[in-house]
């Protein structure tokens, strides 16, 4: 992967962990809305994107793909100090390479948001976020959180 492409998929999944937070869904619900195809179309416009504010992208991804709002609340129960959108997406975009195989990365990224391990991350009143990212990433393949 690329450095390009490396900051592609850490904007697109800061970006589905913002939309998440703003309207309140699963992050698998974020990404099953926008599709394969709408998030191939969010990393070929990721570089552009860049230069927008996230609360922008997010408002019009929120409308294009019709997202409404949920109730998976993550933020307004948190006891402790929850990481940035920014922080979870460098996690998500770690995994993504870590996992992917060449060219099936999009499709890599949909199944790690559409995972268990999503909503066990979005868990701020836990200490997942703050695991090794190695320990993540298998239990993640593992398909539950490791002992």
């Amino acid at each position: 992967m690329t450095e390009k492409e490396r900051n592609d998929y850490f904007y697109v999944c800061a970006l589905i962990e913002y939309i998440g937070r703003e309207t309140r869904n699963h992050r698998g619900d974020i990404v099953r809305a926008i599709g394969i195809k709408g998030i191939e179309k969010l990393l070929r416009d990721a570089e552009v994107n860049h230069c927008l504010s996230f609360e922008q992208v997010s408002d019009e991804v929120i409308s294009y793909y019709g997202i409404e709002q949920g109730d998976f609340d993550t933020l307004s129960g948190c006891k402790y100090s929850v990481p940035s959108y920014l922080d979870i997406g460098k996690l998500y975009s770690i995994m993504v390479e870590d996992c992917a195989e060449p060219g099936k990365e999009a499709e890599e990224l949909m199944k790690i948001f559409s995972s268990f391990i999503s909503d066990a991350i979005s868990n701020f009143n836990s200490d997942l976020y703050y695991q090794n990212p190695d320990y993540l990433e298998w239990s993640y393949r593992e398909g539950k959180l490791l002992d």
